[in-house]
């Protein structure tokens, strides 16, 4: 849907037909002859993606110039746009050379016509300025260690769209570019909870460095393969359940509710996923589901040996031992009616500063973001917008993981921008990280009298149906097809 600065929609797109590339040319791909009749005065531009001719602009773009591509060549109205810019501010307006204009205009539509991240170009550089930066709990300095920040940024797992992977649910789509966002920071928001779990929140990742095992077991969840746990298709598949098609747009709390789901079926990173409903936190719940004991039932007896696998795995791979299963809690809020209502900016960005944080899901309509920090009234995000090739682990199983960092300076918007829409993500991996947790929101996000961001009680709800911790289904069908049996789906986190 257009944004709000988008440039009105051309005469000509009226309707699927007068989209197509045909109606655009005349016979052998080029513009019929009318249409260079009427501009025969003026030299013509680059041929773009679409097979169209660009005409040059000296001054202001013409706004056909500035529509985005996605790749599979549909346009999209808005601006052209770099991959992983996502929106952007308008262009100032100014005149220039014909050659230099025409050779930048080339420059973007080559980099959408083959899919070609080069970031270089479109770096967005921090401001000179002495307010420290949030991320993700970690306090930054600007001017004393930028290059820290920098790499703190780097080291988050960046997903993006991917194209050629196999087809979901065997006859749907092999790429997920153009609806797939929302499933993407769903999966950075938990495979940063898992990076904190397995390898703690001040690991960093360097290019061509050696990592360890448990990185690469991470990565490989999220492969876009059929049987990896969090895959493209494995959360496409559950969203039907959730009334979502394969294909369509998923929300903030739709995300959330599939990644309960499928850390059902994650005997490895063994993760409690609490998602609030009305606004409301209870602490009783939590400590419910955390401490849960075996299930008395037919399960009971694989509930238990996946609890006392778990405390195992604690004890060897964390170096503690504890009946505390690590908590992944997603807070869905709805900020405002139409835009974020300012009284909750400061709590919102007080979250940030939180060492439990996980950043937010969100972002503008139809666009999501992985939103992982802030600087002043700005928020600081990675964006999923950039179509990648499939990447598939290799013969040891290690992953060639130079695309699932984003390396360069990172994208920020204006925190009035944001769609009131949003899940906030936080890790607690042991009891006292809870704890912790609930006396920073008692004092800063309660301490607000009226219209609080969410609420934290200590009781269930009376009047709530009685909580009872997620179990793992023995079969899970959506409309796409059956879910993977427990045995294909974690297969994956199986070490190779």
């Amino acid at each position: 849907m257009p944004t709000a600065a988008s440039p009105p929609p051309p005469a000509d797109r009226g309707g699927a037909s007068a989209r197509s590339p045909a109606n655009r040319k005349g016979a052998g791909g080029r513009p019929s002859q009318s249409h260079l009749a009427a501009r025969s005065s003026r030299p013509l531009g680059p041929r773009g993606p679409m097979g169209f001719v660009v005409q040059r602009a000296a001054g202001r773009r013409a706004a056909a110039g500035r529509r985005d591509y996605t790749s599979q060549g549909a346009p999209r109205r808005g601006r052209v746009v770099p991959p992983c810019r996502g929106e952007e501010e308008e262009e100032e307006e100014e005149e220039e050379e014909e050659d230099g204009d025409s050779g930048r205009m080339e420059s973007v539509l080559s980099r959408y016509e083959n899919q070609i991240t080069i970031l270089s170009d479109y770096l967005e550089e921090f401001p000179e300025t002495d307010e420290p930066v949030w991320i993700l709990g970690r306090q930054h300095h600007l001017n004393t260690d930028k290059s820290k920040l920098l790499l703190d940024i780097s080291a988050r797992l960046w997903f993006t769209y991917r194209r050629k992977f196999s087809p979901i649910g065997g006859t749907g789509p092999s790429s997920d570019a153009g609806w797939g966002c929302m499933l993407r920071c769903g999966q950075m928001m938990l495979a940063q909870a898992l990076i904190c779990r397995h390898l703690g929140r001040d690991w960093q990742w360097e290019k061509h460095k050696k990592q360890p095992e448990e990185y690469h077991r991470i990565l490989r969840c999220f492969l876009d393969r059929k049987d990896c746990c969090y895959s493209i298709h494995q959360m496409a598949q559950m969203g039907v359940g959730e009334g979502k098609s394969i294909g369509e747009w998923f929300g903030p709390n739709t995300v959330a509710q599939v990644l309960k789901k499928l850390a059902l079926f994650d005997e490895w990173n063994s993760l409690a996923v609490y998602v609030s409903m009305d606004n409301t936190v209870v602490i009783e719940d939590i400590k419910k589901m955390c401490w849960s004991p075996p299930q008395s039932s037919g399960a009971a007896h694989s509930s238990a040996h996946l609890h006392r696998s778990a405390l195992g795995r604690n004890k060897n791979t964390a170096g503690f031992c504890t009946g505390w299963k690590p908590l992944l809690l997603i807070i869905p809020l709805r900020l405002g009616i139409n835009h974020i209502n300012p009284v909750y900016i400061d709590a919102f960005k007080e979250c940030f500063k939180m060492p439990q944080s996980l950043g937010a899901l969100g972002g503008k309509p139809n666009n999501a973001y992985y939103f992982i920090g802030f600087l002043g009234n700005e928020l600081i995000y990675l964006d999923p917008h950039t179509t990648q090739s499939f990447v598939d682990s290799e013969e040891n199983g290690t992953v060639d993981d130079q695309s699932f960092h984003c390396q360069q300076a990172p994208h920020r918007m204006k925190i009035m921008n944001l769609d009131p829409s949003v899940a906030l993500g936080f890790f607690c991996k042991e009891e006292c990280d809870f704890d912790n947790w609930c006396s920073l929101v008692q004092k800063e996000i309660l301490k607000q009298q009226s219209l609080r961001m969410f609420e934290l009680v200590q009781k269930h709800p009376p009047h709530w149906p009685p909580f009872i911790p997620p179990t793992k289904p023995e079969v899970t069908t959506t409309g796409a097809g059956a879910v993977p049996a427990k045995s294909t789906i974690v297969q994956q986190n199986v070490p190779r």
